[in-house]
């Protein structure tokens, strides 16, 4: 979602994560717009929160909760035993919305490696 000065996804990523389990991404929308999204993903261990955002314009009206909310019950009904997410360390505001819902941020260490695409 641009509006809300987040990364979008490549049309690839999108659709290959449509596939795996399409019921974890879920899109609020209010006059027939839409107004948030959250991009979830469960391995069979752990569910992950990898995307959320809200139009700026309608931050702070409860779509984010709403979203979340909904993801954490499909997350149950998956039998998903706990969720994650990752937040910037410079984010404050994120942290603190985070922290609100029950997530309590641990001291892991992030470590990423780019794959190459396959040939």
């Amino acid at each position: 979602m641009a509006a809300a000065g987040r990364d979008v996804l490549s049309r690839d990523e999108l659709e290959t994560k449509l596939r795996r389990d399409p019921q974890l991404f879920l899109v609020a929308e209010a006059d027939e717009t839409v107004v948030g999204v959250v991009l979830g993903t469960y391995d069979g261990r752990r569910g992950w929160i990898l995307r959320l955002a809200v139009d700026p314009a309608r931050r702070r009206q409860g779509v984010a909760t709403r979203l979340i909310g909904e993801l954490e019950q499909r997350f149950a009904a998956l039998g998903c035993p706990r969720v994650n997410l990752l937040v910037l360390p410079e984010d404050d505001e994120a942290l603190r919305f985070w922290q609100a819902l029950g997530y309590l941020p641990f001291p892991d260490v992030l470590c990423s490696k780019p794959m190459a695409a396959p040939r």
